[in-house]
């Protein structure tokens, strides 16, 4: 019989893709979803739920049926911008949720988690690229929200033996190479999708949020990582803790960044259609630079990046774009 895995947010971009991997690795996604972020277009694989992070029974009862040995948890608000406008929204799902989901583990008995954290735990660089010794000093309510949840698994663990694998992200994008799943938001803020529907036509302009910042080209620079890449290190993590390995933070980054001018030269290139770009004043939380090295869990899982270019990256994105939005 095949492992179950719970995958809180499946019908997300990121849990979605990893359900995807789990059902071709021989495991059995449980998807949990509400909707509210996800699309049902994208549950495609193993079982599906219905059900709320904030329903601590209705999670127990899923966790128990399935005989869940291990949670995969994606069921996160990720907006920069709206977190610092409604830090309400990104304690209450984030962390109130995320606490839901841990005490129906707790009682159920699934003792294994990979939760989805971020880079943005970090605040802004010290130095680049960024390992995981870095200071943690977040400076939105989300990455904060991302901060809390690790500070809680810690303390989970040493009460309750909890085990636990952070998987802090830098820029997840592109799309499915075999064109079965994509990226989209709404509202759609991701940089990448925003290009790529301008160049369909379904926007008039990009907004480029500032040209002054201390980078070569004045724009923002971040750390795109393929979704594709992202699933196989969540595998790997899985694998880890079924295994008996203990609790870790690992960073998922190509350990290249790229500005936000040469992410739109690259759409153009890639994709031959015209995308205009318009100046924006700053957005608050921003920081200039994110660039991320993901030695450690290369070293320790194994892990190796399969599509680390810009050009594979947009690329898959636009494959799949163009034929989403026909």
């Amino acid at each position: 019989m095949a492992e179950a895995v719970l995958v809180a947010g499946g019908a997300g971009f990121i849990g979605s893709h990893v359900s995807k991997l789990l059902h071709m690795k021989g495991y059995h996604p449980v998807v949990v979803d509400n909707f509210v972020r996800g699309h049902r277009w994208a549950v495609k694989w193993g079982s599906f739920v219905e059900g709320d992070l904030a329903d601590t029974q209705q999670l127990m009862r899923v966790i128990r049926h399935h005989r869940i040995r291990a949670v995969m948890h994606f069921a996160a608000y990720a907006y920069v911008g709206e977190s610092v406008a409604e830090p309400s929204m990104y304690y209450l799902n984030n962390v109130a949720g995320t606490l839901s989901l841990l005490e129906a583990m707790r009682d159920a008995g699934a003792e294994r988690l990979i939760f989805s954290s971020s880079c943005t735990t970090y605040g802004e660089p010290r130095e680049t690229p960024i390992t995981e010794d870095h200071p943690q000093v977040p400076i939105s309510p989300y990455g904060r929200s991302k901060l809390m949840v690790e500070q809680v698994l810690r303390d989970y663990e040493d009460a309750y033996g909890l085990r636990h694998v952070n998987l802090r992200y830098f820029n997840a994008s592109g799309a499915d190479p075999e064109g079965e799943l994509g990226e989209v938001h709404d509202p759609e803020t991701h940089l990448i999708p925003v290009v790529l529907d301008v160049a369909l036509g379904r926007r008039p302009h990009v907004a480029v949020f500032g040209t002054d910042w201390n980078t070569p080209d004045g724009t923002c620079i971040r750390d795109y990582i393929h979704v594709s890449d992202l699933a196989e290190a969540h595998v790997l993590a899985l694998e880890h803790l079924l295994a008996g390995g203990g609790s870790r933070s690992y960073n998922l980054s190509n350990g290249e960044g790229f500005s936000v001018l040469q992410v739109i030269e690259e759409t153009r290139k890639i994709t031959g259609r015209t995308v205009r770009a318009i100046e924006e004043p700053r957005r608050q939380g921003d920081p200039a630079a994110l660039v991320g090295s993901s030695e450690r869990i290369r070293r320790e899982l194994g892990w190796e990046p399969r599509h680390p270019g810009l050009e594979a990256i947009i690329g898959s994105a636009w494959e799949w774009h163009r034929g989403f939005h026909t």
